[in-house]
């Protein structure tokens, strides 16, 4: 399994930071995947549904911690490389480092999922 994309929809919100859509081996996509702002520093939630009883069920999520912890990595390095964008344009000086993957469309395509009303994608 490879990531192919990662496309990231910031929100200014307190403890939600994104919505992210991955895209798996070019031909799979799952959509609503949050960043969240926690105790312990950035993570992600899969996408859920709540359920009658007011619980929530993922409706995708890994089967394991390594493809979680994959998922994850990637999610956030594009998350952060996306803030680091967002903060340059606004003529702030990003905050953090390190090594950021880059995801692109290298197609020069765009996607067929839409963006989230009242967000741009970047």
């Amino acid at each position: 399994m490879e990531i192919t994309d990662v496309r990231v929809f910031p929100v200014d919100e307190e403890k939600l930071k994104a919505f992210v859509s991955i895209i798996i081996d070019d031909c799979f996509v799952v959509s609503d995947i949050k960043v969240i702002s926690g105790t312990s520093g950035l993570f992600i939630s899969m996408p859920s549904k709540r359920r009658k009883n007011g619980t929530f069920r993922d409706i995708a999520h890994p089967l394991n911690s390594e493809t979680r912890k994959k998922i994850e990595d990637k999610v956030l390095a594009r998350y952060r490389e996306a803030v680091a964008g967002q903060e340059h344009a606004a003529g702030v000086a990003p905050q953090g480092g390190g090594d950021r993957e880059k995801s692109g469309d290298p197609a020069g395509e765009g996607s067929s999922d839409p963006v989230p009303e009242g967000q741009t994608e970047l």
